[in-house]
């Protein structure tokens, strides 16, 4: 994509990925691999600070029990999203992920400032 060449901008420091797709698009499930390989394993960042988001549109099948996703990006956090159906438990999620992003934000800081200190 013309888009590459900033890539390495967007992903200097950055200590979380999430990657949100339309599961019902066969290409988007080729993408997210693609996605996956350039911004998590290639960094690397670890599997637990990334997200998966299938996004389901309003009006959609939605089937969300069936959706089989290739290794690697089997073993990631995945969540359903569908905002007419469920918004609450998408925001739920979300806060999860990002409480969990922040604590490890001021754990990596703390440990910083510690070998600095000693």
């Amino acid at each position: 994509s013309r888009f590459e060449a900033c890539w390495p901008a967007l992903m200097k420091d950055s200590h979380g990925v999430i990657i949100i797709f339309n599961p019902e698009l066969p290409s988007h499930l080729k993408e997210i691999e693609m996605w996956y390989s350039c911004f998590v394993q290639q960094q690397p960042l670890p599997d637990s600070q990334c997200l998966l988001v299938a996004h389901h549109k309003p009006g959609s099948a939605g089937d969300t029990e069936n959706l089989s996703l290739a290794h690697p990006l089997n073993k990631l956090k995945l969540i359903h999203s569908n905002l007419e159906e469920d918004p609450e438990d998408v925001r739920m999620e979300f806060m999860k992920y990002f409480r969990s992003m922040i604590t490890l934000i001021n754990e990596s800081r703390e440990r910083e400032e510690m070998s600095i200190i000693s």
